[in-house]
């Protein structure tokens, strides 16, 4: 398919859920994208709205040119196939699929009906974060040798309360470390060792709660990422970013990362550099600048894609890679889990 050259280009949103939502007001406040159309398994749980509501995307009868892939995880594989053979681009959410194997269903539909694909992994768009790479790539604190990421939020006992979400699907590595996972792969290369351990598990559910992932990169680098669903703490991309309106924002840095000339923290962008050794203080520097919405850079993203004018900042096989690496933590942290 050629690229879309339109004028507006019509959008529909598959899954009416949380990021589903979020999503649509995305696009409906977009001036070049219009909302088309709304699909859902359950259409009388979508609402009161005035686009037209579907159950399922073989039945859309409104023309269409994009969509965005919002169920979950599990049903990504079908739902873009399925889009795919409309001859829709899309952006599919992350992860990309529950699947390396799924993924790669994912990867013949759109190749075969030759329409443009991305892969949501949204946070690849903040401002500060294109700021942080920019700072790594010039060679600021040298070659980065260790980082580590803060991702210690407490989840509310009624987001359980979804089925789905009180067993694996609810895992907080492939609902929310997958993110971290992703733009550590963005900062610091390929991963090529991942090695976890688990907490002792609190909610009682059978599903990965709390715990540690070291990864080693093929630059030499290591990092390490803290995490937990159960600690009410400050430290979160989501806090320190303020990128979601349901969570209330700390500002406080959740990743740090130490190179042989300097270190830098994120979000603040501060860059310690100037010390040669221990017995020297480093000088601090503030790098931060305003910050975008993510999930509107994103579509704007995905506008240009679309437009022939860029490569996808996050294709099918990135978001694969990533996968990958996040299904390999999250069977070692399970294992690890139940042998205690």
């Amino acid at each position: 398919m050629a690229d879309w050259c339109g004028d507006v280009i019509r959008i529909a949103i598959v899954g009416y859920g949380i990021i589903g939502k979020r999503h649509a007001d995305i696009v409906r406040a977009h001036p070049a994208c219009s909302l088309a159309a709304v699909i859902d398994p359950v259409p009388d749980q979508v609402g009161d709205i005035a686009e037209p509501v579907f159950a399922s995307i073989h039945t859309v009868d409104v023309p269409v040119d994009a969509a965005i892939v919002a169920t979950p995880s599990d049903l990504h594989a079908d739902h873009a196939v399925a889009c795919a053979a409309r001859g829709w681009h899309m952006i599919v959410e992350k992860p990309v699929a529950h699947s390396l194997e799924a993924g790669a269903q994912i990867v013949a539909a759109f190749k075969a009906a030759g329409v443009h694909t991305l892969v949501g992994h949204h946070r690849r768009h903040h401002k500060n974060m294109v700021t942080l790479k920019n700072i790594l790539d010039s060679g600021a604190i040298g070659a980065p040798v260790s980082a580590t990421l803060m991702w210690l939020m407490k989840k509310p006992d009624p987001y359980f309360d979804v089925p789905w979400r009180s067993g694996d699907g609810g895992s907080p590595v492939t609902m929310n470390l997958v993110h971290d996972i992703d733009l550590l792969r963005y900062l610091l290369g390929d991963v090529i060792d991942v090695t976890a351990l688990h907490g002792k598990s609190l909610r009682g559910a059978d599903r990965n709660e709390n715990g540690v992932v070291a990864l080693r990169f093929d630059s030499g680098a290591t990092a390490t990422i803290a995490f937990a669903d159960v600690t009410p703490s400050p430290w979160g991309f989501e806090t320190a970013t303020s990128e979601s309106p349901a969570i209330p924002a700390t500002r406080q840095d959740m990743l740090f990362i130490a190179g042989t000339a300097g270190a830098v923290s994120y979000p603040s962008l501060t860059v310690w550099t100037g010390a040669a050794d221990w017995t020297e203080k480093p000088d601090a520097d503030q790098h931060g600048t305003d910050d975008t919405i993510p999930f509107r850079a994103q579509l704007d993203h995905f506008l240009e894609l679309l437009a022939g004018k860029v490569p996808p900042r996050v294709d099918v096989a990135e978001g694969l890679e990533t996968l990958r690496v996040t299904l390999e933590a999250e069977a070692l942290l399970a294992r690890h889990r139940r042998a205690l």
